[in-house]
């Protein structure tokens, strides 16, 4: 596996390159995983987000800038960054993940930036100031577009604001599925809206990212429908 070029595009060069595959490694290939490292990248992003958000709106409440940083921190986003280093290209799976596109897959995607973030931390010596600094990196498009503002809600607070406006049902949310040890969990969620006759399946690591999920997916619809 040639990793010169990944890294040139993390802007970090590993010490210990086995950092860098493990966080490479979904646990369908094996034992040494990504899983606890794509943990320990979940907080530190957080962190990372949190501060840049911090220094960068000094007149936002805490309100807007938890609202900011899940769009920034969501799946969605982080698959879009794990796109812009082809990290697809460069994950070991197992044979069924592979048959079945999980390179493509936006919550495997997400979760290989997690781990590596984790992994440049480790591999640093706990040097916080580096990774933070790598985050911001990568993020520096995202972080100079983004505004406080009705656009960062949450998508389970948007779908709700959007049909009460409109008179309509609320939806409703049932987790039928839920997979993996209790550190590493993959929760489906179902979503119902009384008015329309499609349901939708979220997907997460937590019940409330699921359910965010399945909400991203109602307005998706719903603006195709306009």
């Amino acid at each position: 596996m040639k990793l010169e070029q990944l890294q040139k595009q993390l802007g970090y060069q590993f010490e210990n390159i086995d950092n860098l595959k493990q966080a490479l490694t979904h646990r369908s290939a094996g034992a040494k995983n990504n899983e606890r490292l794509e943990f320990l990248g979940d907080s530190i992003l957080n962190f990372a987000i949190g501060y840049a958000l911090y220094n960068k709106f000094p007149q936002s409440q805490e309100g807007e800038l938890s609202r900011m940083r899940a769009t920034l921190v969501r799946e969605k986003t982080l698959a879009i960054i794990a796109r812009k280093f082809n990290l697809g290209e460069y994950l070991k799976l197992g044979s069924g993940e592979l048959k079945s596109g999980g390179a493509r897959r936006d919550s495997i995607l997400s979760d290989c930036v997690e781990a590596i973030i984790a992994a440049i931390f480790l591999d640093s010596e706990k040097n916080m100031d580096k990774v933070v600094e790598r985050v911001w990196d990568w993020y520096s498009a995202l972080l100079d577009e983004i505004s406080p503002g009705d656009a960062q809600k949450d998508p389970k607070t948007r779908l709700q604001e959007y049909l009460q406006g409109r008179k309509l049902s609320l939806p409703s949310y049932e987790v039928f599925d839920i997979k993996g040890q209790a550190h590493n969990q993959t929760f489906k969620v179902l979503c119902k809206i009384q008015n329309l006759d499609q349901e939708f399946i979220g997907t997460g690591t937590s019940r409330r990212k699921a359910e965010q999920n399945a909400a991203d997916q109602v307005i998706e619809m719903l603006k195709l429908k306009k």
